[in-house]
C-alpha cells in the first residue's frame, strides 16, 4: 500500500504539473483576448465644418516681364487715371541708365508717384471702413487678378494688428512687388 500511495502520489503531481501548465496556456490565451477585445474600440467619427474655399492660381498667367517705359506708363496711368506724356516719362528714364540699381528707382519713381496730390489713393477711413473691399479693389487694380483667401485674411489681419499702416505703404507695397512687373 505504501508504493501505491506513492505512485498515486507521483501521478497526481505530474497530473497538477499538466493542469498548471495547461491552466497557464488558457490563462494567457484568456488574457491575450481580453487584451485584443479591449483594445480594439470603435473609431469615433470627428466631422469639422468648414467654409469652402475657392482655390485658383491666376498668378502663374504672368510670364512677360514689364519694359522699364512700361513699368512707369503703367505705374502713372493706374495711380493718375490718364497716360503720362513724353517729357515727363523721358525725366523718369534717364536714373535708370545712370544708376545700377533698377529695383530701387522704381521704389523712389513709386514713392514720388504716391506723394503727389493727384493720385487716386484711398484716404485711410475709406480703407478702414472695409479692409477686405480695399484689399480686393487694389488687386483688381494693379494685379488684375483677385486676391486669394490667404492674401484677404493676411492683409485683414496686418491692418488690424498695426493700425499705423497708411493706404499709400499698401499701394507701395503692391507697385513695388515682383508681380506687379509682370504682365
Amino acid at each position: 500500500m505504501l508504493g501505491f500511495k506513492f505512485l498515486d502520489h507521483r501521478r497526481w503531481t505530474m497530473d497538477h504539473r499538466c493542469f498548471k501548465k495547461q491552466g497557464r496556456g488558457v490563462a494567457m490565451l484568456f488574457l491575450a483576448s481580453l487584451l485584443f477585445f479591449a483594445s480594439c474600440k470603435k473609431e469615433e467619427l470627428y466631422v469639422y465644418e468648414v467654409n469652402d474655399v475657392k482655390v485658383k492660381q491666376d498668378k502663374g498667367d504672368k510670364n512677360n516681364v514689364k519694359s522699364q517705359t512700361e513699368f512707369i506708363a503703367i505705374a502713372y496711368s493706374d495711380l493718375f487715371q490718364t497716360g503720362i506724356d513724353r517729357a515727363t516719362l523721358e525725366v523718369l528714364l534717364s536714373p535708370y541708365q545712370a544708376f545700377g540699381d533698377q529695383k530701387l528707382i522704381e521704389q523712389m519713381i513709386i514713392k514720388s508717384f504716391l506723394n503727389v496730390p493727384g493720385a487716386d489713393v484711398p484716404t485711410q477711413a475709406e480703407m478702414d471702413a472695409n479692409r477686405s473691399q480695399f484689399v480686393t479693389d487694389a488687386y483688381v487694380k494693379f494685379l488684375a487678378r483677385e486676391p486669394d483667401e490667404f492674401e484677404l485674411w493676411h492683409f485683414e489681419r496686418l491692418f488690424a494688428e498695426d493700425p499705423s499702416i497708411t493706404p499709400q505703404m499698401f499701394y507701395f507695397a503692391i507697385l513695388t512687388s515682383d508681380e506687379y512687373r509682370y504682365y
